[in-house]
């Protein structure tokens, strides 16, 4: 069975390091501040999807993400490590969008692959971590939906079975295609990039980066067409600009308070066996561990 995968993923700022300047003044991110990464579960989505593709040879796996200009580098970090291509939502319009206005700026472009019979994502991006928008797409799509997926276990004769894994224990389920699928954390770490796959779409551009590429390159975007990295705007996807980016997004921020923990004491120790010996019968008594 030939799968035609959508993987739905985020750049977002590396919020797992986060210093004194990761927060400006009126309580919004620096995104200056933090380097841009791909969102951690996209990546075991994307592995999800990846292993489907391996399963059944013919399988494509398409990458959609919504962002500014440098987001194609989330393509690109699909395609060093087995997509097979992608599409960038990229316009002013979306800017400032929350995750209802998001998941409606996806599922329009969806709309408009048209061809697909799963679309996965991460569970959450860490820079909300609200878990909304996966569900969201499959609830403007009219799709089944599975969510915490642990693994893919198998896709055919027109069914999925996916292991979820709740907060009680592991669960087994069946669905029809098409449908959307939600993965956890605790799936399968993404594979690394593939030194022949760098190669091959290294130079992978979309039009407004094409823009300001080197002259040596340009002929190699009509010889080499699968390096033409899809950029879509409001009205490529036939969205409606209301329902985008701040006005499409009735979420609002009251309060924003930055929170700085800080040790009030501490001890220093050395590696002496006596030293560790003391450590341990402390953690001990004050149940820390044990």
């Amino acid at each position: 069975m030939n799968l035609r995968i959508i993987v739905l993923a985020k750049q977002v700022p590396d919020t797992r390091n986060v210093g004194k300047d990761a927060m400006k003044a009126d309580g919004t991110v620096n995104r200056a501040a933090l380097p841009a990464i791909f969102n951690p579960e996209d990546l075991n989505a994307l592995e999800q999807a990846l292993r489907l593709k391996d399963a059944h040879p013919g399988s494509t796996v398409t990458l959609l993400t919504m962002g500014p200009g440098r987001a194609a580098e989330i393509i690109r970090e699909g395609l060093y490590r087995g997509a097979d291509g992608g599409f960038l939502l990229t316009d002013r319009a979306f800017a400032g969008a929350d995750t209802l206005a998001t998941s409606y700026a996806l599922a329009m472009a969806i709309r408009k692959i048209k061809d697909y019979d799963l679309i996965v994502c991460g569970r959450q991006a860490i820079d909300g971590d609200t878990a909304q928008v996966g569900p969201q797409v499959a609830e403007k799509l009219r799709l089944s939906q599975i969510t915490y997926a642990e693994e893919i276990i198998n896709a055919e004769n027109g069914e999925i079975t996916v292991k979820r894994r709740l907060e009680r224990g592991v669960e087994t389920v069946k669905a029809k295609l098409p449908i959307v699928v939600t993965v956890n954390g605790s799936a399968a770490d993404c594979r690394p990039r593939n030194a022949k796959y760098i190669q091959k779409y290294k130079h992978a551009k979309t039009v407004t980066e094409k823009q300001d590429a080197d002259a040596d390159y340009t002929q190699l975007f009509s010889i080499r067409p699968y390096l033409n990295l899809q950029e879509w705007s409001v009205a490529d996807v036939n969205a409606d600009v209301v329902q985008c980016g701040l006005s499409g997004s009735p979420t609002k921020v009251k309060k924003i308070e930055n929170v700085v923990f800080q040790a009030k004491e501490s001890k220093t120790l050395t590696s002496a066996d006596a030293n560790i010996e003391d450590l341990m019968k402390e953690l001990i008594t004050n149940h820390t561990i044990g």
